[in-house]
């Protein structure tokens, strides 16, 4: 069966995520909570740190080190599992679905001051770059031929004006034409995982 004939799981779906980061100074690994444009909760992000790495970062730089992010549903079903291996320089993110395929790999370019992401399918086409500014944390989503596909920014309305209110949030919208297929699932996880990739790899 080709990947992109999967049927995309109701949590990918959608096309406003808005991230929450759940601040805890006793913990090692970063907790995200996922909300919906109605502030309704739909899922978490989690990074999973083992023990003995927990030791090693109280004497080595965390951006050399591996790290995995898992995507669960409200359900606490797993979506997607973001793996990367040590690194010296740039990272390269894999991407995979619950079942443990891999459906995409990440690439981090060096580019001073203006970090860029360039999101591959399974297939090794380029499906999408993600580029923007940390300090503004301002970025944009485009597609293979340079169209916008998708925003990442601290930008507020509505509802969800009232609801988040602290600088340790931020939103991801993709455009409602954006094909529902496996390109969407990597491209979506990349998104709203870019604050803890970025953290990781600084």
């Amino acid at each position: 069966m080709e990947q992109e004939n999967l049927m995309i799981p109701k949590f990918f779906e959608s096309n406003e995520y808005f991230i929450d980061e759940n601040v805890n100074y006793f913990k090692f690994g970063n907790t995200y909570k996922v909300y919906n444009e109605e502030t309704e909760q739909v899922g978490t992000i989690q990074q999973k740190v083992s023990g003995w790495h927990k030791f090693l970062r109280l004497f080595l730089n965390k951006a050399m080190f591996p790290f995995t992010l898992e995507v669960h549903n409200i359900d606490n079903d797993l979506q997607v599992t973001i793996k990367r291996g040590w690194t010296f320089w740039m990272s390269k993110i894999t991407v995979y679905d619950a079942n443990q395929v891999l459906i995409g790999t990440i690439k981090q370019k060096f580019k001073l001051f203006k970090p860029t992401f360039i999101i591959i399918n399974a297939k090794e086409e380029v499906i999408a770059k993600i580029t923007g500014d940390w300090k503004a944390w301002d970025f944009k989503i485009e597609n293979q031929n340079g169209n916008s596909i998708g925003t990442i920014n601290k930008k507020w309305g509505g509802v969800v004006k009232e609801f988040f209110t602290r600088a340790d949030k931020y939103r991801v919208s993709i455009v409602p034409e954006h094909a529902e297929d496996t390109n969407k699932i990597v491209i979506v996880s990349c998104a709203i995982t870019v604050d803890m990739v970025m953290k990781n790899t600084k």
